[in-house]
């Protein structure tokens, strides 16, 4: 597996926000949103290869429930499955985070799937700008990630145009409640975060959604391992 990092922190986002999580964070990922606050596992991917049964050492270091297996885009690799697997089998509670563009049958509690709105598609660069926009919307994937996992759909907002896409895009998932859908806040700081929760979480309880923090942004900044 390509591995950027593993570390201890808190889990920032959606209905697990603030509780103490291992994260492994996978390198590779098949899209280029232009706001991605991990560019490292990204535009720019880093990391070094570990097998899994190695990464797997790395997060008992740590006396730790809840693992979260995150990216870049964690189900590219393939050795995602055995590492899930073990992680179930020693107890963890174990969520996923993806964009719901890829499936693997993966041992989850809990899949945290952000399907990419078009405000994500990055800016400049047409090569990626095309495989972005080819690749970004999976609806196939996403149904069947729903229907196999406990799930949470969060979807990034950057202005308040970006809604009507969010409800156009719900209306082919009649199924999903929307109390499982999380509405976050587009930025990669404290102040920008707070400017749009001021429209966006009121909007968000009208809607029926539910607010979704970035407690790791506000408590620590746009920092790596964290």
């Amino acid at each position: 597996m390509r591995i950027s990092d593993v570390f201890y922190s808190i889990q920032g986002e959606g209905q697990f926000a603030g509780t103490p999580s291992v994260f492994v964070r996978t390198t590779g990922c098949n899209l280029r949103c232009w706001f991605c606050d991990a560019p490292y596992t990204s535009w720019r991917p880093e990391g070094e290869q570990i097998a899994w049964p190695t990464v797997l050492q790395h997060v008992g270091r740590w006396d730790c429930a809840h693992v979260v297996l995150t990216g870049g885009e964690p189900l590219l690799q393939p050795d995602i499955v055995p590492l899930s697997a073990a992680l179930k089998a020693r107890g963890a509670f174990v969520t996923v985070e993806t964009a719901g563009t890829v499936y693997r049958p993966v041992a989850a509690d809990l899949m945290s799937i952000s399907p990419k709105l078009s405000n994500s598609i990055p800016h400049g660069d047409r090569r990626w700008r095309f495989r972005h926009v080819r690749d970004q919307s999976r609806t196939d994937v996403v149904r069947r990630l729903t229907s196999e996992y406990a799930y949470q759909l969060k979807f990034v907002i950057d202005q308040p145009e970006d809604l009507e896409e969010v409800v156009q895009y719900l209306g082919q998932f009649s199924e999903v409640p929307p109390e499982q859908v999380w509405l976050m806040p587009q930025g990669v700081s404290a102040e920008a975060l707070a400017e749009r929760e001021a429209w966006l979480a009121p909007t968000a309880e009208r809607l029926g959604f539910r607010y979704c923090p970035r407690r790791q942004i506000e408590l620590f900044g746009n920092v790596r391992g964290t």
